[in-house]
């Protein structure tokens, strides 16, 4: 555990969903250090012994557990939490899955699959995917955020505007995030810690793995922010630029439509240069492809484009 943190969290505090009636499992001033023990998304279903027969019986009911909710005390309405991510400590275990009806080219991968992940949690060095592919490992939580202001109970599953499932892979180690409080305490809470994802985490997993987070909680009051925004310590994707990219592209009127384009076209690149799965390639570069939106100007038609490093095969 953290020796200098004020306050340490374990993973049996957590909850599904945002309410902020959520009793909260702490209070902390400003300036508070705080390490989160975050169960994987699956909140332990999923194991270093799963099979793929194991993700067809996921309980969605216990999908995506955060830790807390934190009461930061003089958090009001109109202030800004200021989160500064400061370490994680991962687990060296991760899985990724198909889950047939989620991703976004659910309508082409019915069936269920199942990659489960080994990888130091030290050195953090490249995880092996298959025989001869090695991804880049970035650790980051998926899901971070506060308590919306309407009452009752909400998905963890969407993003919203005070956080939540976000799924910026940015969101590593030295970025500093800003959320807008709605409710009294901001009732923080943080989970679906990742070992790596690529920007779009396009086939509805990332490598979801099982780790602690340390965190610093401040306020900057009166921000009155309308949306998250972060700063992150420097580069983003030194990780993965060591041997370029493969790209491919969607053109045409729709953006959701051309994202599907481009990442089919990778699939279909990947499963017949390297003798993949198709779903496996699909699950692949859900852990390490990025989704861009290069143009969205030149009227009628937009360009996204889909790059995944080679540095996975090289």
């Amino acid at each position: 555990m953290c020796s200098n943190c004020d306050y340490t969290i374990h993973g049996r505090s957590h909850h599904f969903g945002w309410d902020k009636s959520f009793a909260p499992v702490q209070h902390a001033a400003p300036g508070s250090t705080i390490e989160f023990e975050c169960l994987d998304s699956s909140g332990g279903q999923l194991t270093r012994t799963s099979t793929v027969a194991d993700v067809p019986a996921l309980d969605f009911g216990k999908i995506n557990p955060v830790t807390g909710p934190i009461f930061v005390e003089g958090a009001e309405p109109g202030d800004a939490l200021k989160v500064t991510i400061e370490a994680f400590k991962p687990s060296g275990f991760g899985w990724t899955a198909n889950i047939p009806g989620f991703g976004l080219l659910a309508d082409q991968f019915k069936d269920p699959a199942l990659t489960i992940w080994s990888y130091d949690p030290s050195s953090l060095e490249p995880s092996a995917f298959g025989s001869h592919g090695r991804v880049p490992l970035k650790p980051f939580a998926g899901t971070i955020g506060v308590a919306p202001a309407e009452p009752g109970h909400h998905s963890v599953v969407p993003p919203r505007r005070v956080g939540g499932n976000l799924d910026i892979r940015d969101l590593s180690a030295g970025t500093v995030l800003y959320l807008p409080v709605e409710v009294a305490g901001a009732l923080f809470s943080v989970g679906d810690t990742h070992a790596a994802q690529g920007d779009g985490e396009v086939c509805g997993t990332a490598i979801e793995s099982p780790m602690n987070v340390v965190l610093k909680l401040d306020l900057v009051k009166g921000a009155n922010l309308k949306m998250p925004r972060f700063t992150t310590a420097g580069p983003v994707t030194r990780h993965l630029d060591a041997k370029g990219y493969e790209v491919t592209t969607g053109v045409g009127p729709d953006l959701m439509e051309g994202a599907r384009i481009a990442v089919g076209e990778m699939v279909e690149l990947l499963a017949s240069r390297y003798n993949l799965d198709p779903v496996d390639a699909y699950m692949l570069v859900s852990t390490c492809g990025d989704l861009r939106i290069s143009e969205i100007v030149d009227m009628p038609n937009w360009v996204v484009s889909f790059y995944f490093p080679r540095c996975v095969f090289e």
